[in-house]
């Protein structure tokens, strides 16, 4: 019986010790991040983009007529 425990023991050590896929995890947060943030500001500037738009639209108009 402590044979197999040892060898679960051993088999926990390797996977714990294991840092294959760790890139893609620290990816996957920092692309997660950029998100949040993303989603954070955008309602912030969406009024000033807007309002840039609009005065752009302005001026074509202006200049075509």
């Amino acid at each position: 019986m402590s044979s197999k425990l040892n060898l679960l023991l051993l088999k926990l050590r390797t996977l714990a010790e294991d840092e294959e896929g760790q890139d893609l995890v620290e990816y996957a947060l920092l692309a997660g991040f950029v998100a949040v943030a993303a989603g954070a500001l955008l309602p912030a500037i969406s009024t000033s983009i807007s309002t840039i738009f609009s005065r752009m639209g302005s001026v074509l108009s202006a200049a075509a007529s």
